[in-house]
């Protein structure tokens, strides 16, 4: 599967510090069966890949919203932490697990692990601040679970 990745939002939003990742933290999926496809933008899309992991860097080759959506729309999946891929995944029906601050937004609701908003999409919260690693070890297992088969 082709699973597009984003791991930080704009570093200028109020609650970046929170909802936003570095690429390394996302070592316990360099095991996944998977081909990874960086969306990031910004400062944050060069960030050192952790060991193993299947990452093809394509931020250079997009330059707006529509280069992105293209992307969406040939990828499995999109994990990404609380950004504008998310949404656009969402305007666009493709499926998303999102990453999600122990304090989210308010759209995200809480102590859910879908939204309204965007029947694709699945949550995964932080069940303490700044706990990525359990959030992560989440997606693992539930990628596991799924027999690499993401949209479901």
């Amino acid at each position: 599967p082709w699973v597009a990745l984003a791991w930080s939002g704009r570093p200028t939003h109020p609650n970046d510090g929170n909802r936003s990742m570095r690429l390394e933290q996302f070592a316990s999926l360099a095991a996944v069966t998977a081909s990874f496809l960086a969306i990031q933008k910004g400062p944050a899309a060069y960030q050192p890949a952790p060991t193993g992991m299947n990452l093809t860097r394509l931020s250079d080759e997009i330059r707006d919203f529509e280069d992105t959506a293209a992307i969406l729309q040939i990828a499995d999946l999109l994990i990404s932490v609380d950004s504008s891929p998310v949404h656009l995944a969402g305007a666009l029906g493709r499926p998303a697990w999102v990453l999600l601050p122990f304090e989210a937004e308010w759209r995200w609701m809480t102590e859910r692990e879908d939204t309204p908003w965007y029947p694709t999409h699945r949550l995964f919260r932080q069940t303490r601040r700044g706990d990525w690693q359990g959030v992560l070890e989440r997606v693992a297992v539930d990628w596991g679970a799924s027999a690499c088969s993401p949209a479901q």
